[in-house]
């Protein structure tokens, strides 16, 4: 009975206080949620004012497009001239003034003593009368070309040679049993003597005595148009051990 009576009691004062409660936590939740609603409302301050100008003030416009480029005009002047295809266009108007053309001085009448036969004799007594003068002239004015240098053959050259010492036979080549031919090129100069003279083939135990044999020979000059000119040739020295 005593645990009965005190389930009861319990059932009791719990169901009082339970409702209760609920009505002051309610209560306290609506407070709490209306202060925080009224406190960014009066306290407007606290804001960032930054944020707000940023979200509020709209953008400025975009710049205008700048204007279109004005047309280069090209003046296209028309020159007028009479004269058109070839030939004296007529006048549309009769000019204001005319210009008076005035020779300074008249040319020289043309008569025959002045003016010559082609291929005849003209009034000084030259064949061919002006062209033939005129000719003669200009065959008289040509420039002449100046030849520095002429090229010879071996062979033609040799047929001018006045003097020419045989080169003596190296010793050591006849030892050797060495023998044959020795190429060299030369310039002869105006007076006929070497010039230049430099190997082109040959043994080289036979080079030397070649070239000394060689600068010592004498041709006869060579001329050009009646003036003597340098030549440019190739000189063949043999060297044969049957020869001696």
């Amino acid at each position: 009975m005593f645990e009965d009576s005190l389930v009861e009691s319990t059932g009791r004062l719990g169901s009082g206080r339970t409702k209760y409660t609920t009505f002051l936590s309610f209560l306290l939740q609506c407070t709490l949620i209306g202060v925080l609603v009224l406190i960014p409302l009066i306290y407007t301050e606290a804001l960032p004012a930054k944020a707000m100008l940023t979200t509020l003030v709209a953008p400025p416009p975009p710049p205008p497009p700048p204007p279109p480029p004005t047309p280069q005009v090209q003046v296209v002047k028309k020159i007028s001239t009479d004269i058109i295809d070839g030939a004296l266009r007529t006048p549309t108007k009769i000019p204001d003034k005319i210009k008076k053309v005035v020779e300074e001085e008249a040319p020289p009448p043309v008569t025959s003593s002045n003016m010559g036969v082609i291929g005849g004799v003209g009034p000084a007594g030259s064949p061919g009368g002006v062209l033939g003068g005129v000719l003669a002239s200009a065959n008289s004015a040509a420039p002449r070309i100046e030849v520095k240098k002429l090229r010879v053959s071996a062979g033609v050259q040799a047929s001018k040679l006045i003097s020419q010492p045989k080169p003596l036979y190296p010793p050591i080549a006849k030892q050797a049993r060495v023998q044959g031919t020795v190429v060299l090129a030369a310039t002869i100069s105006k007076q006929g003597t070497i010039d230049n003279l430099r190997v082109v083939s040959g043994h080289p135990m036979l080079t030397q005595s070649a070239l000394q044999a060689v600068r010592q020979w004498k041709y006869q000059p060579t001329y050009l148009n009646g003036e003597p000119v340098e030549v440019e040739t190739t000189i063949n020295v043999n060297f044969s051990l049957t020869g001696g």
